[in-house]
């Protein structure tokens, strides 16, 4: 599998934001968000096998494994590594676009959905049958670049029984959205979801790598 970086860090996003962590970043992406902050993933990275990847998770101290990219479900072996990861009692996290087969995971892998808003540019390439596969240890994240993506994204988890299913996160474009505004549209609304904030940007800086 093609691998762009692995290090240990704290999770920056979900209900496990602050958790130290480990992740594994993968290389190439299906997708062009105008927002995207690792377009760096999209190219290079090196051939690694999975027993490979497992020893470098292995030296770093962090039980909760994050497997990103990138899409990390365009790399074939993504699933197995989840399911050796989950066998040796680590977390384990995927982040997906949403338009990779969610299915392919094994049921123990915690798996966030970044649903892609209008703002993305890519709402169109969303597998929406993967919203179905969501569980209550499970998120779906919305990225917001506007009041128009908040108010898309409200319509979608409501039409997709999403609220008091799974967890719901709103995350704000990093330095175009005020998060004071997204609280106050959350509160006016009186919206079940949680404010998703990226913490590792406000920790060492919005364009640090392997952080």
């Amino acid at each position: 599998m093609r691998i762009t970086e692995i290090y240990a860090s704290v999770s920056g996003e979900t209900a496990h934001a602050g958790r130290p962590c480990t992740l594994v970043r993968t290389t190439g992406c299906d997708l062009r968000c105008g927002y995207c902050d690792t377009a760096y993933a999209f190219t290079g990275g090196a051939e690694r096998s999975i027993d490979e990847v497992l020893a470098e998770v292995a030296g770093l101290s962090p039980r909760l494994v994050l497997l990103t990219g990138g899409e990390p479900l365009l790399q074939r072996e993504l699933p197995e590594l989840a399911e050796r990861l989950l066998g040796l009692g680590y977390d384990v996290m995927v982040e997906t676009g949403g338009s990779q087969d969610l299915a392919r995971l094994p049921r123990g892998v915690i798996r966030i959905l970044d649903v892609k808003t209008p703002g993305s540019g890519e709402s169109h390439k969303m597998r929406w049958d993967n919203l179905a596969l969501l569980e209550p240890k499970d998120a779906v994240k919305f990225v917001l670049c506007d009041e128009a993506d908040y108010r898309w994204s409200v319509e979608v988890a409501r039409d997709r029984c999403l609220f008091g299913r799974t967890e719901v996160l709103l995350s704000p474009v990093h330095g175009r959205l005020d998060p004071r505004v997204l609280v106050r549209w959350i509160l006016r609304d009186g919206l079940p979801v949680r404010l998703n904030l990226q913490i590792h940007k406000y920790v060492w800086g919005a364009d640090v790598q392997g952080v």
